[in-house]
């Protein structure tokens, strides 16, 4: 095919300029690829993860709460293999609740504090570390509950930690900081619940 002559400065033009950077652009281009490979890669990693998670923790669930052993085999099963998904938190929350009504509070915390630390939810994180603070309640390790109720971030559990924070303050016979953390704790429950009216009840018990 013949050229008139613009065409061919053009074609010399990109001659010249393909001889200076082709290298770099056939690069540029070869990491694309292999990021998009490998992003697709990593998403069908994540995928299958996510399922065999899922069939394992519906299985976990439906468990028989006394089979105590079982259930730690399949909560350490996601912990280990399945902590890239959001199963792995939930489990370690279910587990906790079965060692716990096994008498096992020792396993149970162990439980809660690896959710805490790992769970992919802020809300799996929450309910963790206000089942946490309740057992340090209930063994009078009020410090140590304290410290759980102030790593709770997620706003939904504020009226719950609150509230939970006041009777740990009461019992240290914090009287006025009690009031205060009920007071707060009000500003966040739902007005209609349960909850509400028993920290409702608190509060005005302990007077003006």
């Amino acid at each position: 095919m013949a050229y008139d002559l613009e065409e061919q400065e053009q074609l010399d033009e990109f001659k010249a300029w393909w001889n200076k950077n082709g290298k770099l652009v056939s690069s540029i281009a070869l990491l694309v690829v292999l990021a998009y490979a490998g992003w697709q890669g990593y998403h069908y990693w994540i995928q299958s993860k996510a399922t065999g998670a899922s069939n394992l923790y519906q299985t976990m669930l439906t468990t028989e709460p006394t089979k105590l052993e079982e259930i730690k085999t399949q909560v350490n099963q996601l912990k280990s293999e399945y902590s890239v998904t959001p199963y792995a938190g939930r489990a370690a929350v279910f587990a906790a609740k079965a060692q716990y009504a096994a008498n096992d509070a020792k396993g149970a915390s162990e439980q809660l504090t690896w959710a805490i630390a790992h769970a992919k939810e802020s809300s799996v994180q929450a309910i963790a570390g206000l089942q946490l603070a309740g057992i340090h309640f209930e063994n009078k390790e009020y410090a140590e509950a304290k410290k759980v109720l102030s790593d709770i971030k997620d706003p939904g559990y504020a009226g719950l930690k609150d509230n939970m924070l006041g009777d740990v303050l009461l019992a240290e016979g914090k009287t006025q900081d009690a009031k205060q953390a009920f007071e707060v704790a009000l500003k966040n429950l739902d007005t209609q619940g349960r909850l509400f009216q028993l920290t409702k009840q608190k509060l005005e018990s302990l007077g003006s």
